[in-house]
């Protein structure tokens, strides 16, 4: 095990891997969908800078969160190959990246758009950072639930760098991604359930047991397909994205259905390899990819 980094050594991406790419990517778009769905556009190169403040930003959250974990990323087998953890890059180093990153993300929003986005923008980096990284993801199986705020923020962030204000709907794709979040890591939680308790993570299913933990899956996937239709019901969108959003959320529930009915053991365990939950961990990510979509098409070409 390797928790000492040599900076020299470490290459353009060990940098970029500290930021969590493939999670940015999510957060991006969702960002977009905020921006593009607001009733006024920025111009191109504004659109562009307030796009990347918020992958900067998310970027900087992500390498916190990575510098805060390094003891916890060497134990698990997911983990291990990140940067700190494998000795590539030094914790202290990282650390100082992230805060200037983060900083300058916030600075350059304020400065191009508004104090309102900036705002947002700075407590989502402290609220990962700090409220779901340092206190709850190692201090509550409810860690996910609560934490999953800071990944919902984008949306209001890329509404309010147009708008300088807030409104319904990008409060509704806040909940959205928010209520989406604890199914979408319970599922990854379910197959990873060994890797988290050996590094003394109180993911729901090493505190309260698969079966648990497969019943809130369903139970918060039923609940986002109610919220997920608020758009059409308060008549932010149409027909176009209704649709979508109904087919997409039956789907969701038919792939939390399979889950609750995974062949299990006498604790709740799978006897199949957990292959109902990584098929609605990978369903779950393309869920949220085609709904915000179908939002954006409803909202900007059918309009």
């Amino acid at each position: 095990m390797k928790l000492e980094g040599r900076d020299g050594d470490a290459a353009l991406r060990e940098w970029l891997q500290l930021l969590k790419p493939r999670v940015i990517s999510l957060v991006v778009f969702t960002g977009l969908a905020g921006m593009a769905v607001a009733p006024r556009w920025p111009s191109v190169p504004m659109g562009l800078i307030i796009l990347a403040c918020i992958c900067v930003g998310a970027g900087a959250a992500g390498a916190i969160n990575m510098w805060y974990d390094r003891d916890i990323d060497a134990v698990m087998r997911r983990t291990s190959v990140r940067p700190i953890p494998d000795g590539r890059v030094l914790p202290e180093s990282a650390l100082i990246y992230a805060i200037v990153l983060a900083v300058l993300s916030v600075v350059v929003l304020w400065l191009a758009t508004n104090l309102l986005a900036a705002s947002i923008l700075a407590f989502s980096i402290f609220f990962y950072s700090v409220i779901y990284t340092m206190w709850l993801k190692r201090s509550t199986p409810q860690n996910i639930v609560i934490g999953g705020a800071a990944g919902a923020f984008p949306p209001m962030i890329g509404w309010a760098a147009t708008m300088n204000s807030l409104d319904v709907l990008p409060v509704v794709m806040f909940a959205i991604v928010f209520l989406w979040t604890p199914p979408h890591f319970w599922s990854l939680s379910l197959y990873a359930c060994k890797d988290y308790e050996k590094a003394g993570i109180p993911m729901l299913p090493v505190i309260k047991g698969p079966r648990y933990t497969r019943w809130n899956i369903l139970i918060y996937t039923l609940i986002l397909s109610g919220i997920t239709l608020i758009p059409s019901i308060t008549g932010e969108c149409g027909w176009f994205y209704t649709t979508c959003a109904s087919l997409l959320d039956v789907g969701f529930l038919y792939f939390a259905v399979k889950v609750l009915g995974d062949r299990q053991d006498q604790k709740g365990f799978s006897l199949d390899g957990d292959r109902p939950a990584k098929r609605a961990f990978r369903y779950s990510l393309l869920y949220l990819f085609l709904l915000f979509c179908g939002l954006l098409i409803d909202r900007v070409l059918l309009a």
